[in-house]
């Protein structure tokens, strides 16, 4: 079936991405990979050329770009490069800093952070994620408390992506000065830059995506300028759950690309090798194989396809983000899996594409709420709509 997500604006800017990741990426990615970090540069070269920070107003120095098209091209030019570690990286600045400033910053904020987060100047992660508080974030202990006009945040968190390499993270800290589980309105959030008291701990070395640096954070009474404060105090959790819906979007939108990029180096693959005096595409079992993969494949880029739309039209939920994202993350995983079985001893080689994605994909079932939160958030809805007689 042909695919109608796109018009001519995104063809334009998939050429652009095409060239970023040929002439900027590809000549050193391997080097990246090994060292377990990607160059500052790289961020500065991405902003120039406009690919960062795409949803930000003309007025905070972006191009405006909220139609969210742009970013899925974006992600489908880094699966077919094979360069996942750096669509991974510019995914938590972009998919999940960005749109917490953009919805609920003051204007002095977005005056002093989008502008760097657009030049790639500020490079940014995300820090809810703690030790003992995963996809439950009302465990979260960090704190911050006030300081005349400013505040003291004290803590510490892990699995964040961009530890190393970033300027600042947003942070979800508790501040209503209890300890415990906290209540609906016992977090905020920060926008804390690298100062004093602000260290990173080890990095940590990851299964796959190693060119993105991921790292534990410490903060001990790091003083965060009263202008951080993301918000209004009290509603850090609120404003989380508010952008839920554009990060496990994309996460769905880099599932579907890797596995249509996977799908076909791996027809490529098997026309070109033999076996036993035939195409490995000539056998039976490796069409039949490919056809099962190829309409999952079609399948979940026809669902993601219509989720971006939702998007981009405000009808995307809460629910059917989490649906969009179980669905998406579960069907990469699979199809990775089978199109390596496909390579052969290839497939286990980290230069083929299907063994990075292999690794890669692993993350997206559990990455942005595992797929067992998923399907609670799922379940509770269906549980819910019976109740009221829905379906």
């Amino acid at each position: 079936m042909e695919r109608n997500l796109y018009e001519e604006d995104h063809g334009h800017f998939r050429e652009l991405a095409a060239e970023f990741n040929a002439r900027e990426v590809a000549p050193h990615y391997q080097q990246w990979d090994e060292k377990h970090m990607m160059p500052g540069e790289l961020w500065s070269t991405a902003g120039a050329q406009g690919l960062l920070g795409l949803a930000v107003p003309e007025e905070f120095g972006g191009l405006g770009l909220a139609d969210y098209r742009f970013r899925a091209v974006l992600d489908e030019e880094f699966a077919k490069a094979n360069h996942l570690a750096v669509a991974l990286a510019f995914h938590l600045h972009d998919d999940l800093v960005l749109p917490h400033l953009l919805a609920y910053g003051s204007d002095e904020l977005k005056e002093y952070w989008l502008p760097g987060m657009v030049s790639g100047d500020k490079i940014t992660s995300v820090a809810m994620t703690e030790p003992g508080a995963g996809s439950d974030l009302r465990g979260v202990r960090t704190k911050a408390v006030r300081d005349g006009d400013d505040w003291l945040v004290s803590g510490q968190k892990t699995f964040i992506g961009n530890g190393v390499s970033g300027d600042a993270a947003l942070v979800l800290a508790r501040t209503d000065g209890s300890s415990g589980r906290g209540a609906a309105d016992s977090f905020s959030l920060f926008m804390v830059e690298k100062s004093e008291g602000y260290s990173t701990g080890r990095q940590l070395d990851k299964m796959g995506l190693k060119a993105s640096d991921t790292a534990e954070l410490f903060f001990d009474n790091v003083r965060v300028p009263g202008m951080n404060l993301v918000g209004e105090e009290g509603r850090g959790l609120e404003y989380a759950a508010g952008q839920l819906p554009q990060g496990r979007l994309a996460i769905a939108v880099a599932a579907s690309a890797v596995a249509r990029a996977v799908y076909n180096e791996t027809v490529g693959y098997t026309r070109e090798r033999s076996a036993f005096g035939e195409r490995i595409l000539d056998f039976q079992n490796s069409r039949f194989a490919l056809a099962d993969i190829r309409t999952e494949v079609d399948a979940t880029e026809a669902y993601v396809d219509k989720a971006i739309l939702a998007f981009n039209e405000g009808r995307l939920d809460a629910v059917s983000a989490a649906q969009v994202k179980l669905f998406a993350s579960e069907r990469v995983k699979s199809v990775t899996d089978r199109c390596l079985q496909l390579h052969g001893g290839y497939g286990y080689i980290m230069e083929y594409l299907v063994a990075q994605a292999f690794l890669a994909s692993r993350l997206l079932t559990i990455f942005g709420g595992t797929s067992e939160i998923m399907r609670e958030v799922i379940g509770r809805d269906i549980a819910s709509c019976q109740e009221q007689g829905e379906r």
